[in-house]
Formats: structure tokens, C-alpha cells, sequence
């Protein structure tokens, strides 16, 4: 089903199924035409239900000799493949091989102006090149599993076969070819004199002898050696800063092409080595060569030869043609290698595109895998049949962890046996420099949390609770959790519905005359008994149910309490220092602020104490001063405090704007990559360290971190123990059952959805999860924290995604041009252990963190909103609805569902967020989680609205749904085994069967 909108303009891409016969550089070749299917059709009408039955399983001779190669059972990977194209010059009477590019993964050319390496590109080959090539091959030299030991050695062996014995040379140009092939091969070394500042320091990757662009007589002195070539790497060879691009068990596949004066028809061969060797100076880098690909012919044609040589070093580091030039036996594997890529090649008109303009390598590139599944398939990935993104989307699956065992507490077993082997890793892997960045940048948001939390609960339940209870419990809590826990990269927090349950429960106990504290705990008991009673019976299955609808609507919405609350807090500190909109700088003569008396004997106290006063002279008091003798203050200037309010919004942004662009700083142009991925990974600090060296700079009175200093309860008179009897009737005891079970409904769904969104697939957890050991834990915590009149703590979605993103790793060696692969995690339990034991001690650092100003920490609040957003198909959906339809992103699901029903099921989640936000902020705000429960059923309704196709790409499909589908589609294939065709079938049904399985000769 195509997505019923139109795309802006591109230029058109052909898929090369279509064949043609050419004359090329080594040869003529004749390649069966195969384009003509609606005369072929019409001519074999009559046969159309034959051509049906042979059409089923068609595939082309290349992609079956492909299977049959590449399905051997082969334990040991296929090298990366560093390749290096030399070409031969001529100076004054010498020749000489002149590395003219090199590939990892894609081109790099030298550009012998700018004296240095072009950026690394897409490679660009013209048709006409691969033809040839492939004749070259057909025609040449192919050497497989040669034993070679040096390069004298190997062109020895490639002149004295075939060419020689088959009269394709004659016997007295070998001596010739071989003292070519031997010339002295100069690498592009040179940098130029002015350097970037990135470069300094860096030594040259090697330097040559000679320069580039002219060489000394001493250099290039007449040779009549037949080996000109150095038998073991330079220094320089070894020393080649290079060698961090290419990956450690890499070899090198060399290609040599020139014209020489001696030769009337090319000279060509390939050969593979059985055992990769290092060839002395023929590779820039000490890298041991495994293939040689050598193309001499007669002059006049070094343009097409140059293009050639492109084209078989485009295909050796081509990630399916490689494994076909390891397992080839013969030729023609070879040639069917080079058939699947002509399968796979993409025509751009030239008319419509310029061929001098370097392409910037993708993001990411189809794997060989998919390639050689669409060859088998008979289809072709690039152009032609089913294009790769247009698979269906992987099925909505959470693993084995929520499978449903049917055992008492069999989860929790499978939990625990899962974990246990991973604890020594998950202690050893936290060492690193990464851990650093994460540790302070989720302190400070811990921090930040327990402070405006500790601050609301004292308010709520009249000091019960305050902030010295919130950092106590945050630090035994998170700590307790990230020890013994399933996921430890789950941070432990107070929520809002939790304190809007707590602010509930003391309004009540208050007008009820029940004790706060008792009743509390004993709601704890019992919430911490029902959290026992879902683990035991594996009640975290019906997680299965909560699609990316349920999920993308609950971190939505956490997301955006994040942001409103930084800015609210933000905008509240302009109540406490406002803006004087009504002074007027004309007029600040007559602004003026007097300290009032109030009683006339207050001066005589005032001389008694200050007896330097002279009584004739003016008494002149600091506000301070005048408060202190119970003065007053009069005058219009009396409450203004200059510059807090915008010094305080410049801490805020200035805060959140640095933050984002030193986070994006690591994908800049400047400096080299290690230091680009520090400053990003310490952004939160460096920003926070710069605004607080503004704040102190400037000396303002800005509002700062309040900071407990005294280990003790915030309420005096209570105890750090709540004892459970002696307060309360007994009948409140079991009474308690009931909040008790509102409590843990809404402790099990923050919880698991939070658990959830933290395990999804996209972040690669390599150590699986632990639904059911994360939620005994914070049952247990529950009873823990309520017997010490601590706050209740559930997983906080925002900070545990931004833990995960602190800690996120990417390939530190990629080839030039490759975007770095996101390789997973750093998962292990130090980051939040030393984060919870830093809150801990955090009223001993009450000396430093008063410096912090409060606006900086809601800066680092509103990064941690926006930055959890980012990824979320939701958000994307939402900034669709302000764009034309020209200028929206590619995204997959717009290829596949129209754009209505898109807008369609983006408003349905607005509604629902919407609905959520006004529950939160009102009373209503206990049945939180029933709501939650809510975005479930509407996603069952969805079903009735949206075909299961348009859900498959917008969100998941529900376990039952998937079932049945599965089951009607095993229906279907049974009817059909058992329907024959009709005599009736149109000609269009043979038509579209016989493109999508073409016809082989």
C-alpha cells in the first residue's frame, strides 16, 4: 500500500537488470538481452499458466553460484579489506609506481594540487568500466591461493602461466613486464607546510625519500636492477598514523594499472595469495596483501585503464563482492560476483547529474545480507522489485524476560540466574573515563531532584518529610537498587503522583485524626506485600501489551513535566526578583530609599552604640543597619534588586544552549576525534562549571543551592524509626490494604514502563533485563523507606534515559568517511553507585554546592526534557503537522501509510497526552496509573480505525494480533497449494508476476 503523497523532485536511479553487449579495453563480450517482456508475453500468451509455474522460483544463474559459495560453513570472518591503486609514471627516463587512492570503505583520492588526500566519498564508476572489468577477467590471468613470499617471486609466477603458454604474450616481454611491475612505488606522504591546528603534533602517517611533485637525480639515477622495489616495510611505513583507520586483523588488496610503450594488447591478472604477506613497499601501510589486480596496456588509453582499476577497488572492498573474492574457486565465481553487483548497480542519467561531484558516504548502508537475500529472491535491492526499506518492520518483542512460566516466582528465578554471571563485569566495566562525565551529570539532576522534591513533601506533609529525608532515601534507595537489582542502569527517584499520594494521605490523617507516619508504613507494608505477590505470579507479562503508543505517550509525558517545571521554576524567580518596569532613567534623581525611625529615642541608642558619630553629622544606615534598630524602609528604590532576574535567565539558557552544543560538538570539523568526543561527553560539566565561574565572577546575589548541613530529621520531636504500633485503632492496619493497592498499581506501571523504554532493542543491552528483580527490590525499599520515614522511590524514566545516553559507546576505529556505530551501552553498576553515595555525603559538601546557582540547575532540568524527546517517533509525528509536504523528512512510515492517517493517529496521542496533563494536575492525579492502564485500551481501539499494515509501521502490533495474523497467513498458503490457476487470468497478473521473477535464458 503506497503512502498517498507526493515527494519533491530526484534525480532518476535505474537498476541495471537490463543487459547489453559492448566492445571494451580487454575485449569484446556478449551479455544476453533480457528487457523485452510485454512482446515476450504477448508472443507466449498461450503458455501463460507454464510460464506462471516456472516463474515461482526463478533465480539467476549469479545469485545461485553466490548461494552456493558464500553458504559454506566457515567459521573464520572475512578480513576488512584495505585496497591501494597505484598507477605508473614516467619521470625524465624512469618509471615509477604513484599511489593514486586508497579505500577502506570508501574513495579517497590524492589531489597532487592541494598536496594532500581528498575527503573520502562515495565511489562514482562509470558503466563502461565495470563492462571491462569484466571482461578483463574473463580474458586474463586469475592466480587463486598462490604461494607467495615477495613480489619478484609473484610476478615471476603470473608471467610464466597462462599469458605465455596461450601465445597472449610473447616470451620476450616478460623480462619487460617484470621490471615494471618492480619499480619503486611512492605513497602520498607529503603534507603541506601550513597545518591545521588538528594536525600539529601528529607526526607524518610516512615519509617518502623523495618529494612529490619532483624528485633528485640521486632518486631517480637510471635503475638496472630487476627488483627496484624495498623488500621489508620503511620506518615510516610502521610509524603511518593511518593505521588507527583500519581495523587490526585488516590485509591489503593492491591494484597496479599503467600503459607502457611495449605492450599492443593489455596485460591483465589477479591473484589471490593463500596466506597474506607483507610485500615490503607496496602497500602505504604495513598492512600484509592478500589480492593484486595488475592492468598493463598500450598507450593511449591510461583514462580507461584508471577506471578499471577503480572498479575492481570499488568491488574488493565491497562487502559481498570480498566474500566472493576469498571463496572463489575458480573464474567464474569471480565473474558471478561482478554479475550480482551489476544487479545491484544504480544508473544516474548524465544529463542529470554531474560526475565530478563527490558524494558524501551515507549514515548507513545495506548490508551484504540483505543484498544477496533480494539476489536470491529475485529481486534487486537497488532500483528494480522491493527496495530494502520497504520490509515490514520488526514485530513488537520484549524477549524472553516477560515470558509468562507458569512456576511460582519462576521469573524471578530466570531473573536472577540471567544476572548473576554479569556481576564481576558490571563492577569492572564502570572504570572508565566515560563513568566520570555520567556520574556528575546524573548527580547533579539526582540532586536537583531530591531538593525540589524534599522541599514539596515538607510543604505537603508539614515537615514530616523534607529534604534531608529526600537525600537520605534518595542515597540508601538508589544505592540499596543499583547493587542487587535486574537493570542498574535504572535511576531511582520521588515522582509527582507519588507526592500528590503523599499530600493526599496527610490531609486525611490530619482531619481524621489518624497518625501521618504510622499509617504511611503500614501502607508501605503492604504495597511491598502486593509488589511480592505480582512477582511471584509473573505479572510483568502483561508489559507485552504496552506497544510504542502506550510507551511514547508515558515519556512524553514525564518529558514534558520536566520542561514545564524548569520553566515555571525559571519564571517564579521573576516573582522573587521582578523587573522594575517603572523605573525611569530620566528621573533617577528623585528615586530615593530613607530609613524611617520608629520612635524618637532609637538615634540616642544609635550614638550609645556607635560613638564615633558626631551628632551634627548625617547618620547614613545599610539596610541592613536600619532592620537591625527596627528602622523601615520608604522610597520607590527600597525592593529593587538590579540585574538577578535577567543574570538569572542568562545562568538558565546560557546553561541549556551550551549544553546542547558541545553535546553535538563531537559530529564538528574541529579538533581531532578524541578530543571532540571528551568535550561531549563532559558538556553537562563543562557548562555547569562555566555559568557558576560566571555567577561568581559577576558576584551576584543570585538564588543558590540550599543544602542541608546537620544530620537530622527536618521536623524536630520525630525519630529516624516509625514505629507500626500504638498510634493508630487496629481496624486501620488492615484498612491500609486499600490506598495500599492504588500505590502499587502505580509503582508496578512507573516502574515497568520505565524498564521497559530503557531495554528497548535500539540501545543494544547486551546483559538482558530484570523486570521481575527490579520490582521485588522496590517493593522491598517501600517497607525500608517507610519504616524510616524516608519518601517512596519508583524508576524516573527522564534521568534513566539520560544515564543511558551518558553511557552510550561508539566504534573508536572507523574507516574514513563511515559514520561511528553505535556499539550499546556501558552497562555496569558503578555510574549510579557512586552517584547515590555522592547524594549521600552531599550535606557534608554543603561548602561547595552553596556556589551552585539554582537557575543553572534548571537549565540542566530542561536539557534533560528536550534531550529524552529526541528519538521519539511522537515528537517527529508532531513537527509533521507544521511542515509541507516537500519538505518532511524521509521517514520510512511515510512511504507506507498516507499522510492522513499519520496526522490521524499523531492527534489521537495528543488527546490522550492531553487528557493525562489535566489528571496530573488536579486531585485526580492518584488514578495516575489507572490511566496509564487507560492508553492501553485505546490502543486495543486503534485496531478498528487503522489496518494492521498502517499499525505494523506506526507503532507495534499486539501479541494476539500478530498470532492471528501469522495464522491467516498459514490459511492462506494452504488455499492456495490447493487452488490451480484459472484458464481466465488476466495478461496484466502474468505481466506482474514474470518482472517480479524475470525469465533467465
Amino acid at each position: 500500500m503506497a503512502a498517498e503523497v507526493f515527494r519533491g523532485p530526484h534525480v532518476p536511479k535505474y537498476c541495471m537488470h537490463s543487459q547489453i553487449q559492448y566492445f571494451g579495453a580487454c575485449g569484446p563480450q556478449n551479455i544476453n538481452i533480457n528487457n523485452a517482456y510485454s512482446a515476450l508475453i504477448s508472443l507466449l500468451k498461450p503458455y501463460k499458466m507454464i510460464l506462471q509455474i516456472l516463474s515461482l522460483h526463478q533465480v539467476s544463474p549469479a545469485a545461485e553460484r553466490l548461494r552456493y559459495i558464500l553458504n559454506e560453513e566457515d567459521d573464520m570472518p572475512t578480513p576488512t579489506l584495505f585496497t591501494e591503486m597505484d598507477t605508473l609514471q614516467r619521470e625524465g627516463d624512469e618509471l615509477e609506481w604513484k599511489e593514486s587512492a586508497r579505500w577502506v570503505k570508501f574513495e579517497e583520492k590524492v589531489e597532487e594540487g592541494g598536496e594532500r588526500w581528498s575527503k573520502p566519498h562515495v565511489s562514482t564508476l562509470s558503466l563502461h568500466s565495470l563492462f571491462e572489468l569484466r571482461t578483463c577477467l574473463q580474458t586474463g590471468t586469475v592466480l587463486l591461493d598462490l604461494e607467495g613470499y615477495s613480489l619478484p617471486q609473484i610476478v615471476g609466477e603470473i608471467d610464466t602461466t597462462r599469458q605465455i603458454e596461450e601465445g597472449m604474450i610473447s616470451p620476450e616481454l616478460r623480462e619487460k613486464i617484470t621490471f615494471v611491475l618492480l619499480r619503486k612505488h611512492r605513497h602520498q606522504t607529503k603534507k603541506p607546510i601550513h597545518r591545521s591546528l588538528a594536525d600539529i603534533g601528529k607526526s607524518s602517517s610516512s615519509t617518502s625519500e623523495c618529494p612529490v611533485l619532483k624528485c633528485s637525480s640521486s632518486c631517480h639515477a637510471q635503475s638496472r636492477s630487476m627488483n627496484d622495489i624495498a623488500d621489508t616495510p620503511s620506518t615510516d611505513q610502521l610509524k603511518n598514523k593511518f593505521m588507527k583507520k583500519i581495523p587490526r586483523d585488516a590485509e591489503a588488496s593492491n591494484v597496479l594499472v599503467g600503459e607502457v610503450d611495449f605492450l599492443n594488447k593489455p596485460f591483465v591478472a589477479f591473484v589471490r595469495l593463500a596466506q597474506a604477506t607483507t610485500l615490503g613497499g607496496l602497500t602505504e601501510v604495513p598492512v600484509p596483501t592478500r589480492f593484486l589486480f595488475i592492468l598493463l596496456g598500450p598507450q593511449g588509453k591510461a583514462k580507461s585503464y584508471n577506471e578499471i582499476g577503480r572498479a575492481i577497488a570499488t568491488l574488493m572492498v565491497d562487502d559481498l563482492f570480498s566474500d566472493v573474492a576469498y571463496k572463489a574457486r575458480d573464474r567464474e565465481d569471480l565473474i558471478a560476483g561482478i554479475d550480482e553487483f551489476l544487479d545491484e548497480v544504480i544508473v544516474l542519467p548524465p544529463g542529470e547529474w554531474d560526475p565530478k561531484i563527490r558524494i558524501e558516504p551515507p549514515k548507513k548502508v545495506t548490508s551484504a545480507d540483505k543484498r544477496l537475500l533480494g539476489q536470491m529472491n529475485g529481486t534487486a535491492g537497488g532500483g528494480g522489485g522491493l527496495a530494502q526499506d520497504e520490509e515490514m518492520p520488526q514485530q513488537h518483542e520484549l524477549g524472553e524476560e516477560l515470558a509468562f512460566t507458569g512456576r511460582f516466582c519462576g521469573g524471578l528465578y530466570l531473573d536472577i540466574k540471567r544476572k548473576l554471571p554479569w556481576l564481576p563485569s558490571d563492577i569492572y566495566e564502570g572504570f572508565h573515563i566515560q563513568s566520570i562525565s555520567a556520574v556528575l551529570f546524573i548527580y547533579l539532576g539526582c540532586i536537583t531532584n531530591a531538593i525540589t522534591f524534599g522541599g514539596l513533601l515538607g510543604d505537603a506533609t508539614d515537615n514530616y518529610q523534607g529534604v534531608m529525608e529526600s537525600f537520605l532515601g534518595t542515597a540508601l534507595a538508589g544505592t540499596v537498587f543499583c547493587l542487587f537489582s535486574g537493570q542498574p542502569l535504572i535511576i531511582l527517584s520521588s515522582t509527582g503522583p507519588i507526592l500528590i499520594f503523599e499530600k493526599l494521605l496527610f490531609e486525611f490523617s490530619k482531619n481524621n485524626d489518624i497518625d501521618y507516619m504510622e499509617l504511611r508504613l503500614w501502607i508501605g507494608i503492604h504495597s511491598c506485600l502486593q509488589c511480592f505477590i505480582l512477582v511471584a505470579t509473573d505479572a510483568s507479562y502483561i508489559i507485552k501489551y504496552m506497544t510504542r503508543f502506550t510507551e511514547e505517550g508515558f515519556s512524553s509525558l514525564i518529558s514534558f513535566i520536566f520542561i514545564s517545571d524548569a520553566i515555571k521554576k525559571m519564571v517564579g524567580s521573576f516573582k522573587y526578583y521582578p523587573i522594575d518596569t517603572d523605573f525611569k532613567p530620566d528621573y533617577v534623581t528623585t528615586y530615593k530609599c530613607e530609613c524611617l525611625a520608629p520612635d524618637p529615642t532609637w538615634k540616642a541608642e544609635l550614638y550609645a552604640n556607635n560613638c564615633n558619630l558626631q551628632l551634627n553629622h548625617q547618620i547614613q544606615l545599610s539596610k541592613k543597619e536600619c532592620v537591625k534598630y527596627g528602622g523601615s524602609l520608604v522610597g520607590k528604590s527600597c525592593k529593587y534588586v538590579p540585574d538577578l532576574a535577567l543574570m538569572s535567565f542568562i545562568l538558565f539558557f546560557g546553561t541549556y544552549s551550551m549544553t546542547v552544543s558541545l553535546k553535538k560538538f563531537k559530529f564538528s570539523r574541529y579538533f581531532p576525534t578524541k578530543l571532540r568526543k571528551l568535550i561531549s561527553d563532559f558538556s553537562i560539566f563543562m557548562s555547569i562549571m562555566t555559568f557558576v565561574g560566571l555567577d561568581m565572577l559577576l558576584g551576584l546575589k543570585t538564588p543558590k543551592l540550599i543544602v542541608p548541613t546537620e544530620f537530622k530529621p527536618t521536623r524536630p520531636g520525630r525519630g529516624w524509626l516509625v514505629m507500626p504500633f500504638g498510634k493508630n485503632p487496629w481496624w486501620v492496619y488492615v484498612a491500609s490494604f486499600v490506598p495500599a493497592l492504588l500505590v502499587t498499581i502505580l509503582i508496578f506501571m512507573d516502574q515497568q514502563i520505565s524498564a521497559v523504554i530503557v531495554n528497548r532493542k535500539e540501545n543494544k543491552l547486551k546483559k538482558g533485563c530484570g523486570y521481575h528483580l527490579d520490582l521485588l527490590w522496590v517493593g522491598v525499599l517501600m517497607a525500608a523507606c517507610s519504616f524510616m520515614g524516608l519518601p517512596w522511590y519508583v524508576a524516573a524514566t527522564v534521568i534513566s534515559i539520560a544515564h543511558i545516553d551518558s553511557l552510550k559507546m561508539e566504534s573508536e576505529s572507523s574507516a574514513p568517511g563511515e559514520q561511528p556505530q553505535f556499539l550499546g551501552v556501558r552497562e555496569q553498576r558503578m555510574t549510579g553507585i557512586l552517584v547515590f553515595a555522592l547524594t549521600g555525603v552531599s550535606i557534608f559538601l554543603a561548602p561547595v554546592l552553596k556556589f551552585i546557582p539554582m537557575p543553572v540547575l534548571y537549565g540542566v532540568f530542561l536539557y534533560m526534557g528536550v534531550a529524552s524527546l529526541s528519538g521519539i517517533q511522537f515528537w517527529d509525528r508532531i513537527k509533521l503537522c507544521m511542515m509541507p509536504s516537500k519538505h518532511q523528512p524521509d521517514f520510512s512510515y511515510l512511504r507506507h501509510v498516507p499522510l492522513r492517517k499519520v496526522h490521524l493517529f499523531t492527534l489521537v496521542q495528543i488527546i490522550c497526552l492531553a487528557v493525562l496533563w489535566i489528571l496530573k494536575s488536579t486531585f485526580l492525579a492518584i488514578i495516575f496509573p489507572v490511566m496509564i492502564l487507560g492508553l492501553m485500551v485505546v490502543r486495543k481501539m486503534l485496531d478498528m480505525v487503522f489496518s494492521q499494515h498502517d499499525l505494523a509501521w506506526l507503532d507495534d502490533l499486539l501479541p494476539e494480533k500478530e498470532k492471528k495474523k501469522k495464522e491467516d497467513a498459514k490459511k492462506k498458503g494452504k488455499e492456495k497449494d490447493k487452488k490451480k490457476p484459472k484458464a481466465d487470468d488476466s495478461e496484466e497478473e502474468v505481466r506482474n508476476l514474470s518482472f517480479c521473477c524475470p525469465l533467465q535464458e
